[in-house]
């Protein structure tokens, strides 16, 4: 096993242009006019160099939601209380969930991974217990985490990659669930950006205005403390982070160096997803960005990585629900690019020379 300073120079896994090219030759044979499909032929075309196929799929999607609490969520930074956390994981091994729901439906394998709840959790079905400490600290009076405990949440998220790989996943997808992570998600997007709080704290799980300007308050609070001792994104991941996006931002570099597909959900994962891309060169080229969440940072943080979601639905649930729901367009992308006729199969005239 790599340290963390050796893993994280290992290179990308390159994309495979050859497969990219027959794609995009395929697509302009098809029983069509060029680009009508929009970006469903994009993404079939960015998949195929993805998986190095001219026909790629997208039929085994592994899906790991990470949840840990957050020390800020005492300066009251949520509209919901922090015991939610513990009883939120509780609800995903009965399957009760939103993701649960989606993931039945998707035929996915589902894994809870929880990293830090203040209450220790009994055994459960379906949840792995890397219990890292009783939720990070309170970010506003010192780091949110030490050393050792970016380690192992980072490491958490190379575990869950080597999970999905063993089990012949074609795309992952991560989730989160944790009370006041956007607070610490939206801090940690000010930290790589060097934006101020009130530019990117939202409401979250629901705050009023006097919520919100309080939320931004609280991070810009914990910039100002923390800002002297952040010189690297790593540095900013332990000082205003969490376990789960620290997890989140272990799985997404470990999928990329894998070669294995990535579909980011929200805001949460976005921002992981950010700090992922300034951790690592050529990362982005294996993330596809599923949905625009309607918390105001993300759209921020999607203009800073130059990418654009597939879908907008006013979402901002997080436990890679969105994402979830992005999995049958992809599907579809696959189909029409692999189950169309071509002009010459079809008999049918193609554009004029």
């Amino acid at each position: 096993m790599h340290s963390l300073s050796e893993w994280l120079q290992v290179s990308v896994a390159p994309l495979n242009e050859v497969a990219r090219q027959a794609a995009i030759e395929r697509q302009q044979k098809l029983t069509k006019p060029p680009g009508s499909l929009g970006r469903l032929e994009e993404i079939a075309v960015h998949l195929a160099a993805m998986q190095g196929t001219e026909e790629p799929t997208a039929d085994k999607i592994h899906i790991s939601i990470f949840a840990a609490d957050h020390g800020v969520a005492a300066e009251a930074v949520s509209a919901f209380p922090q015991a939610v956390t513990v009883e939120m994981i509780r609800n995903f091994a009965r399957g009760g969930a939103a993701i649960n729901v989606l993931a039945k439906a998707l035929a996915a394998s589902l894994e809870i991974i929880n990293l830090g709840t203040v209450t220790d959790l009994e055994p459960l079905p379906q949840v792995f217990n890397l219990r890292i400490g009783a939720g990070t600290a309170n970010f506003t009076q010192q780091a949110a985490m030490d050393e050792q405990q970016l380690g192992r949440s980072l490491q958490a998220g190379r575990q869950a990659v080597q999970r999905a790989l063993q089990g012949g996943a074609q795309l992952f997808v991560a989730g989160e669930m944790g009370i006041g992570n956007t607070t610490s998600a939206s801090a940690l997007a000010c930290a790589l950006l060097g934006l101020p709080a009130e530019s990117l704290a939202g409401p979250g799980t629901g705050l009023d205005s006097a919520g919100i300007l309080h939320k931004s308050k609280i991070i810009q609070q914990a910039l100002d403390l923390h800002i002297a001792n952040i010189r690297s994104p790593l540095d900013a991941l332990r000082c205003v982070g969490g376990y789960e996006i620290a997890a989140l931002t272990g799985s997404y570099i470990s999928c990329a160096k894998a070669g294995l597909p990535v579909l980011i959900d929200g805001y949460i994962t976005s921002v992981a997803a950010l700090c992922a891309s300034n951790l690592c060169v050529d990362v982005l080229d294996w993330f596809i960005f599923s949905h625009a969440s309607v918390e105001p940072g993300h759209q921020i943080v999607l203009n800073a990585m130059g990418v654009q979601p597939l879908l907008a639905l006013a979402m901002r649930l997080g436990e890679g629900s969105g994402a979830a729901t992005a999995v049958p367009l992809i599907r579809l992308a696959c189909h029409l690019h692999n189950g169309m006729a071509t002009f010459g199969e079809a008999a049918v005239s193609g554009p004029k020379e």
